[in-house]
């Protein structure tokens, strides 16, 4: 995968971040609580997390000062 096409994932990965928290704050908001479909919704918010961070390792190397 070359570095361009990591970077559309990345974005891609962020907006549907977002997209979850907003799908979640909006299920929590709206007095129904469907807590399982609450709870896979997280789920899911939690690995997008991991593979962001991942990509974002990748990406962004360490600097040894």
């Amino acid at each position: 995968m070359t570095e361009e096409e990591m970077r559309k994932r990345l974005e891609a990965f962020r907006l549907e971040h977002r997209d979850l928290d907003a799908a979640i704050d909006a299920l929590t908001a709206g007095g129904v609580r469907d807590q399982l479909q609450i709870a896979r919704l997280k789920k899911r918010k939690l690995l997008l997390k991991d593979q962001i961070s991942m990509i974002e390792d990748y990406l962004i190397p360490d600097i040894i000062a």
